[in-house]
């Protein structure tokens, strides 16, 4: 089956599904107009489809014509609280956008069902297609799993493979992995800051939350550049801090919230107890009380050697040598697809998709309000994921 040329034939389906999503980004784990674009997108392939119970999934599944193993394909389907700046002609009116290429990966899984829905015949096995709300944050994979995903085509699968597109870094349409830790471990520091209102000309007969809070953003970076090996990474980064309404008013409290990013259990733990430390330190010295909590979000993203390699393979063999790259270092975003491949051995692989003309390393990146992705990969990354299918029950 020649399926770079049956999914090159299907360009122009693939970018109007994938600009339909666009147009319509969906956050957290409840998506229904996406929901319904998957749908009609798989409408007359012969799949077995369910949705989700508790949120808006997507799970299908297409039987070979023999038996045989199961192999997964997964694909995320939310978009971000993030209004787009990108100027382009299907952009999202609203304040949330398809930041992070989701809409890509949905619509190469739609192609590459239909890909291999018209090779049915010559399949040995079953095919697993998990259509994911909620990765940016909202653990949408543990909620597919915890409703049975794993088990949908009655055994579990054998491999499990993801794409994931990026607006920079990478020149468009080179692929790229390794195996073992590929993303890392992600936490919230959730901190509230406690004291006394007031008014902003008399701050001595308040007790000003804000002050501290600050002290505890700093801190916090100075803390972890002192007490962590540069070879053992840890990321802290606060992206929200919110406190008072005026000028001249001295609020109650002030909070803030950080992603904490680590790729070892000894880190996490200590970045656990150090991170709520630090705070309570502060909070104590400036006579206020505060409510830290580190809450626990995705583990490691750890990719099979085996099959990163098979995946790697896969690429050469379909695209060209040229096309692989391997990746030398992990990076410190975060994926719930970590939570399927500590269940099934898989590997995630990454998709440059850095637009025309654009330098991959000036480029605006995923979660910017500029992010903009080439179009130009979609059936590629169809192609892929229907030859990973093909090639892992043939194997």
């Amino acid at each position: 089956m020649n399926l770079l040329d049956d999914a090159r034939a299907l360009a122009d389906d693939l970018v109007l599904l994938r600009r339909r999503l666009h147009a319509v980004p969906e956050v957290g784990l409840d998506l229904p107009r996406t929901q319904e674009a998957v749908l009609a997108a798989l409408d007359g392939l012969p799949l077995e489809l369910t949705t989700g119970r508790g949120l808006t999934s997507v799970t299908a599944v297409l039987r070979g014509a023999s038996p045989g193993p199961t192999v997964l394909l997964r694909g995320d389907m939310d978009a971000l609280p993030v209004a787009e700046r990108t100027g382009l002609p299907f952009a999202a009116a609203a304040d949330r956008m398809h930041a992070c290429g989701h809409d890509l990966h949905t619509a190469m899984l739609a192609g590459a069902a239909r890909l291999l829905a018209a090779h049915r015949d010559r399949l040995a096995g079953n095919v697993l297609f998990m259509f994911q709300p909620g990765e940016e944050g909202w653990n949408g994979a543990g909620h597919m799993l915890a409703e049975g995903v794993l088990d949908a085509a009655g055994e579990r699968p054998v491999a499990a493979y993801a794409l994931h597109v990026m607006s920079h870094t990478w020149p468009s349409g080179l692929f790229t992995a390794r195996g073992g830790p590929l993303l890392a471990a992600s936490n919230v520091l959730e901190v509230t800051v406690r004291g006394a209102g007031g008014h902003g000309s008399a701050p001595h007969r308040a007790k000003d939350p804000i002050p501290a809070a600050c002290e505890m953003v700093t801190a916090l970076q100075t803390w972890m550049s002192r007490s962590f090996d540069v070879f053992d990474p840890v990321v802290l980064t606060v992206g929200s801090f919110h406190a008072g309404t005026q000028s001249n008013i001295i609020p109650d409290t002030a909070t803030f919230h950080a992603t904490v990013r680590s790729f070892t259990a000894e880190a996490r733990a200590r970045l656990r107890e150090g991170t709520v430390a630090v705070c309570r330190g502060i909070a104590a010295a400036h006579g206020l009380d505060v409510d830290a909590e580190f809450v626990d979000q995705y583990p490691v993203t750890v990719n099979d050697g085996a099959e990163t390699a098979f995946a790697a393979d896969a690429v050469r063999e379909l695209l060209g040598e040229e096309r692989y790259a391997p990746m030398e270092n992990p990076i410190l975003g975060s994926e719930d697809f970590s939570r399927v491949i500590d269940a099934v051995p898989g590997a995630m692989l990454f998709l440059g998709a850095t637009p025309p003309g654009a330098d991959p390393d000036t480029a605006p990146a995923n979660h910017s309000p500029l992010a903009a992705f080439d179009e130009a990969v979609l059936p590629d990354g169809a192609a892929l994921y229907a030859g990973l299918a093909v090639r892992r029950l043939a194997a």
